[in-house]
């Protein structure tokens, strides 16, 4: 089991022990409210994810170990959320393991493909896809 399955089974335990999708909105958003800022600097047109509504900006740090660290933030409180949830995922992770891991099978599992707005599914599809750039060029 890789690092990034068994992030992916907290955060599914996370997620089961709450309720209804109401209750989930208020635990992603609560997860997004926990994220370090980034810094105007990084607040650049490079660092923007493009395909999101809402402004969202993730940088990312290869390691000399071959692993990739993610910030993120978002101008929109579910999306810092969902920044969150990825960087769970995905930060401090080996670019193989990046890019070998089934990103819709876990959103499938956590119940973000149904309970999400189609533009916010698009937006975290974007997300996942700059992610997984990021991790390939890291792994080049």
């Amino acid at each position: 089991m890789s690092s990034i399955d068994t992030a992916l089974r907290d955060l599914a335990d996370e997620f089961e022990l709450l309720g209804d999708w109401e209750e989930r909105y208020r635990y992603v958003i609560e997860l997004g409210r926990e994220l370090a800022p980034l810094s105007e600097a990084e607040r650049s047109e490079a660092n923007k994810v493009r395909g999101c509504a809402s402004q969202v900006w993730l940088v990312t740090e290869p390691g000399p170990d071959g692993t990739v660290r993610f910030r993120g933030d978002s101008d929109a409180h579910i999306v810092r959320g969902l920044i969150a949830i990825l960087l769970r995922l995905f930060s401090g992770r080996p670019a193989a393991e990046i890019l070998a891991f089934d990103t819709k099978g876990a959103f499938e599992q956590l119940g973000l493909t149904g309970a999400l707005s189609s533009q916010r599914s698009n937006g975290l599809a974007s997300m996942v896809a700059r992610i997984r750039r990021d991790a390939e060029l890291a792994a080049a």
